[in-house]
């Protein structure tokens, strides 16, 4: 009796396919994952050489007690970067706040004219403390007005913020009225600029009537502008974009020693959902101006709503002040 033939396996097409298609999807993930590696880090290699470290960005002695989740970076905006230890006017502040949720930015214009307290040095405008002890007496004459503690310092050369805008191909700003400087003509409204025209944007003062407060809503228009640019489709999809962007950011930039490229990176990686509509701009409350024994000019400040303010970013709530602050 001839025994049965044993009948042929079946085969399953379904479970090859897929194992056909995770096999590919792990080979393409890792060399996603090689390229990723090399190209972040090249983005390193690029911000930890060309950036400089401000070795004694903080004043020594007591300051005020860390958030615990949220960040407070100060921004400060020159005519020049010079090398670390330097002095001289600064021309911007920026306080930015980034809440313990990751959900938004608030970025805050401190008027540079604003008639404070500099520690050892009694009143005067605050960016003075910058001439008389460098990013160390700014950063403690900020945490002394604020009652915060400030956690890191990027301190950026004006000329970087031509080299920001061309590397992103131009950005637009929006200027809240016309004006000319520096051979550019903006209109109110949107305004498509490339990198010496942005310049000519965030410096000019004298065209308004309010100088500095149209100024550091200009400054605000152009940070607004860099978030879109650098969130758009265009740049996220981009690596050479996205190379040129860091490059030409860093060769203007100078940073406290905590603010290294893996900092910097996760603290990107954080805020990986924000939209441009994330970011809320606004300045640090004034109530008009004054003169000074000597016959300079300054800018008062509010000290009640900013008694409030200080309260609203230890408590990490910009959002209710702000509402509660619109006008």
């Amino acid at each position: 009796m001839t025994g049965r033939r044993s009948a042929p396996r079946r085969r399953r097409p379904i479970l090859v396919a897929v194992v056909a298609t995770v096999g590919s999807l792990v080979g393409i993930a890792t060399v996603v994952a090689v390229v990723a590696s090399v190209f972040i880090g090249g983005l390193a290699r690029s911000y930890d050489r060309s950036t400089d470290t401000i070795a004694d960005a903080f004043p020594s002695g007591h300051r005020p007690a860390p958030s615990a989740d949220a960040e407070d970076v100060l921004l400060i905006g020159s005519d020049t970067r010079h090398p670390a230890g330097r002095s001289g006017r600064s021309d911007t502040l920026m306080l930015a706040h980034v809440p313990a949720d990751r959900r938004a930015v608030y970025l805050m214009s401190i008027m540079r004219d604003s008639w404070v307290d500099v520690p050892g040095h009694g009143s005067a405008k605050i960016n003075a403390a910058s001439s008389w002890g460098g990013v160390p007496l700014t950063v403690q004459t900020v945490e002394q007005l604020l009652d915060i503690r400030i956690d890191h310092v990027a301190e950026i050369d004006f000329a970087g913020f031509a080299g920001m805008t061309d590397a992103l191909g131009g950005v637009t700003v929006r200027a809240p009225e016309a004006f000319t400087a520096g051979g550019h003509h903006f209109v109110a409204g949107p305004n498509r600029v490339d990198g010496d025209a942005a310049l000519a944007f965030v410096r000019e003062r004298h065209a308004f009537a309010d100088a500095d407060h149209t100024r550091v809503r200009n400054q605000q228009a152009f940070m607004r502008g860099v978030v879109e640019g650098a969130l758009s489709r265009d740049t996220l999809t981009d690596p050479g974009r996205i190379q040129d962007f860091v490059a030409a950011t860093s060769r203007y930039l100078s940073v406290d020693p905590g603010l290294d490229f893996p900092t910097l990176a996760g603290l990107g990686w954080s805020l990986r959902d924000l939209r441009p509509s994330d970011l809320h701009t606004f300045t640090m409350p004034t109530a008009g101006g004054g003169t000074a024994s000597d016959g300079q000019s300054y800018v008062v400040v509010n000290t009640g709503a900013v008694q409030t303010l200080s309260a609203a970013l230890r408590s990490d709530d910009l959002d209710g002040w702000l509402r509660g602050n619109a006008h």
